[in-house]
């Protein structure tokens, strides 16, 4: 607590008057372009390595960068992360959404342990909210990953914005990564099906009026990934990419 009370303190200082002259510029009236979500890992910090600033997004975090499937939203029970889809893209008019996974993520790590059905028992799932979670909303990613036997030369088959918009990834063909990472690639994949079952964006989606990006982001290195469906993979994004990154959003997603 004191370091935060301390960052409070530098913030005052430092950056106080120019983040209230941003605020200022937007008011009451902000036009944010994305509804981002990423894991809540204290590593991920989205706006800086997007260098958005305010009134540019909705974030939300949680363990894992997991929209739970619309199958779980049942009479009143739901959830934050349809709610935001709600707010950021029917009331908003928002026409972007991005998922953003990354490397190392504490939540891949522990739902790659729970192959073990011990591991995902009633008992475990009561005691664990954790556990809980990534079992119910990991598990159809899980499951996907485990249907390819650790032989991720083959392609993977995803559905985007809707059932006849379906795209074919390769996950870490180059073996860059390790199988916890392969998993949180297709945890990240997974999470534009599960987007795109809420039947209130279906009709935007349909009229490709809103879009479903995937991001993928390396703690390690600090290189951030797009998923080009044209290629087939996570690429990454630098001075070499980035012109065939933009063609690729600026022709299938502008």
């Amino acid at each position: 607590m004191e370091r935060i009370l301390r960052g409070i303190m530098r913030y005052r200082v430092l950056d106080r008057a120019s983040m209230v002259k941003q605020f200022q510029e937007v008011r009451d009236n902000p036009t944010p372009k994305a509804v981002f979500y990423t894991c809540m890992d204290s590593r991920m910090i989205p706006t800086r390595f997007t260098e958005t600033s305010v009134g540019d997004m909705f974030v939300v975090r949680n363990a894992g960068n997991v929209i739970p499937h619309s199958q779980y939203f049942v009479d009143e029970m739901t959830s934050c992360e349809p709610a935001a889809l709600e707010l950021g893209c029917i009331i908003n008019n928002i026409r972007h959404i991005i998922v953003c996974g990354h490397s190392d993520c504490k939540a891949m790590n522990l739902l790659y342990t729970m192959k073990n059905k011990d591991a995902s028992s009633t008992e475990q799932r009561r005691i664990s909210p954790l556990k809980s979670w990534l079992c119910t909303h990991g598990q159809s990613s899980l499951s996907k990953f485990l249907a390819m036997h650790n032989d991720f030369s083959k392609p993977m088959l995803f559905t985007a914005e809707t059932p006849q918009r379906k795209f074919v990834a390769y996950i870490d063909p180059d073996n860059k990564f390790c199988i916890e990472d392969k998993l949180s690639q297709v945890n990240t994949l997974q999470q534009l099906q599960n987007v795109a079952s809420y039947g209130m964006l279906k009709q935007r989606l349909e009229k490709h009026d809103l879009h479903i990006h995937a991001l993928w982001f390396d703690i390690y290195t600090g290189d951030i990934y797009y998923f080009s469906r044209r290629a087939k993979r996570f690429i990454i994004i630098d001075e070499s990419t980035y012109e065939i990154i933009l063609a690729e959003v600026r022709r299938f997603y502008s």
